[in-house]
């Protein structure tokens, strides 16, 4: 369930909302889901996670319309189960990257961290806006602003400016001029 989320970057609600039969594991194998709005988009899977798709499928036996990742007793799973699953692994997480414990990691977070690798390998905000299955392209700004290690990239690809700085003195006439108003 956490390589779906963190590979499709599906909000909550679609994740939990995914039946057996809107998964597509022939070649060019998808996610299909009905996002906000009742829209219908299709995400696409990377090759390695097709397997694991594969093999979850088959470890439990079901019918096309049963929810995909189901909870402890065969039902949908819910929001407050996914993040338990993913405190779960946090958890266990945290104790091989320390770092991890000064971070909240949430499912929406997995959502933002796929965004921003997009972002940073070059995908276009377009792409990325239909990919997350925003209403608008500007939702993806924030990403934009997000990323300091981009931002420090452009910095470094400008020249200095080579003009000396220096205060600005306005002369008498400005400063009389300013003092009538």
């Amino acid at each position: 369930m956490l390589r779906t989320a963190v590979e499709t970057g599906l909000r909550v609600s679609e994740l939990i909302g995914l039946r057996c039969e809107d998964i597509v594991l022939a070649p060019g194998a998808h996610v299909r889901c009905r996002g906000k709005g009742r829209k219908l988009r299709s995400t696409p899977l990377r090759k390695e996670t097709v397997p694991a798709l594969r093999s979850w499928l088959r470890e439990r036996p079901s019918g096309p319309a049963e929810p995909l990742f189901p909870n402890a007793k065969g039902g949908g799973l819910t929001r407050d189960g996914v993040e338990y699953i993913l405190a779960k692994h946090v958890a266990t997480a945290r104790r091989k990257c320390p770092t991890l414990t000064k971070k909240r990691v949430t499912a929406h977070v997995l959502r933002h961290s796929l965004a921003m690798n997009l972002l940073q390998n070059g995908i276009d905000r377009s792409v990325i806006a239909l990919w997350l299955g925003h209403e608008s392209v500007a939702t993806t700004q924030m990403y934009l602003h997000a990323d300091m290690a981009m931002k420090e990239q452009a910095l470094a690809k400008t020249k200095p400016n080579k003009a000396k700085f220096r205060r600005y003195r306005p002369d008498d006439q400005l400063l009389a001029f300013l003092r009538t108003l």
